[in-house]
């Protein structure tokens, strides 16, 4: 999975920021992955949780002879891969190196190369047993098969769940920018991993999701911001949380503005039809009888009508003498418009 890598036993320098450049670090998924890798568990049982649900999307199993495995766990978030390989070493005792090389499952960078960072467990470094303590490698029949579920046993408690999925999203999850659209989603391999997941998604209170086949892939989703609002909270991502919700609400007050625009030019709309209707009305009397053949009353609303053809109703009722009110100067007009329609 990875050659060619370099050690980072060490805080990100300047060349690694380069590759990640306007990449995914800058991005709404990778900012949520960086925070995420910030939560430390407190109880070793969410540690093991974590672990278990991040190596079951991220990691590969490979034979390393006399029937012993490797495991080799692959990355595009240098944080995520530092995280894990502190959360390895705290909770199994074990020592891993951290990489940096050529992935294929990689995103391009700036400079058009693609890279990984990634952690390899050898089987002297007890891959075995992590492999049946997280619950991947499992016993049937007496002989040893990968499970491609998840692990009851695993996420026991509702702590643990919570870690299960910090783990699965530091692995497979993506999320849109709030500002275009809401869609968190986590793309797995295995359809059985999806209906897991789905599960144990949908045990949370108010929380709901669905799964769509890709080719062959099963993405386990949700769109309403609701749910990815506390989705994130569940994972740990609080500032993401106030992220999304700052958004959320500047997007309504937009949302709301426009509305209050477009009702105005609608009430505009209809006021110009109006006193369009109004004017017609009033000239075929002109025309035809003469304004004298009105009564006193609708004589002078017809003349202000006349004189003042683009202002409101409510408008035009207090230029009368004495003022009207916005029902009084309109049962005057509608009188006008029956007086004319009947010529």
């Amino acid at each position: 999975i990875v050659t060619g890598g370099k050690s980072l036993e060490r805080p990100m320098k300047a060349k690694e920021k380069a590759l990640c450049g306007k990449g995914e670090v800058m991005s709404f998924s990778s900012q949520t992955k960086s925070e995420l890798a910030q939560v430390t568990s407190e109880k070793r049982c969410c540690m093991l949780a974590e672990i278990s649900g991040f190596l079951r999307v991220a990691g590969s199993i490979g034979l390393a002879g006399f029937g012993k495995f490797k495991i080799i766990v692959t990355t595009r978030n240098p944080a995520v891969a530092r995280h894990y390989k502190k959360l390895l070493q705290d909770y199994f005792g074990i020592e891993t190196k951290l990489e940096i090389g050529e992935g294929k499952t990689v995103g391009k960078t700036q400079a058009g190369q693609k890279y990984a960072y990634s952690l390899t467990i050898d089987a002297d470094n007890r891959s075995e047993q992590i492999l049946r303590e997280t619950g991947i490698l499992l016993v049937r029949e007496g002989n040893n098969y990968i499970s491609d579920g998840i692990y009851s046993g695993i996420i026991g408690s509702k702590c643990c769940k919570k870690a299960y999925l910090r783990g699965v999203f530091m692995g497979v999850g993506t999320m849109s920018d709030p500002e275009k659209s809401y869609d968190l989603e986590f793309v797995l391999e295995s359809q059985n991993m999806a209906n897991d997941l789905k599960k144990l998604i949908n045990s949370f209170v108010d929380l709901s999701c669905k799964i769509a086949q890709r080719g062959k892939r099963y993405v386990v989703y949700m769109k309403k911001a609701d749910y990815i609002s506390d989705m994130l909270a569940i994972m740990g991502a609080s500032q993401q949380v106030l992220s999304l919700e700052e958004t959320r609400i500047k997007k309504g007050m937009v949302h709301s503005a426009k509305r209050t625009v477009n009702c105005d030019n609608a009430n505009m709309d209809r006021s110009i039809e109006a006193s369009m209707k109004q004017m017609e009305a009033i000239r075929k009397i002109e025309k035809t009888k003469g304004l004298n053949f009105l009564p006193d009353k609708l004589k002078q609303t017809a003349l202000l009508r006349l004189a003042n053809p683009d202002i409101s109703i409510a408008a035009l009722g207090e230029l009368s003498d004495p003022p009207l009110k916005k029902s009084g100067i309109n049962k005057r007009l509608t009188r006008i418009e029956e007086i004319a329609a009947k010529l």
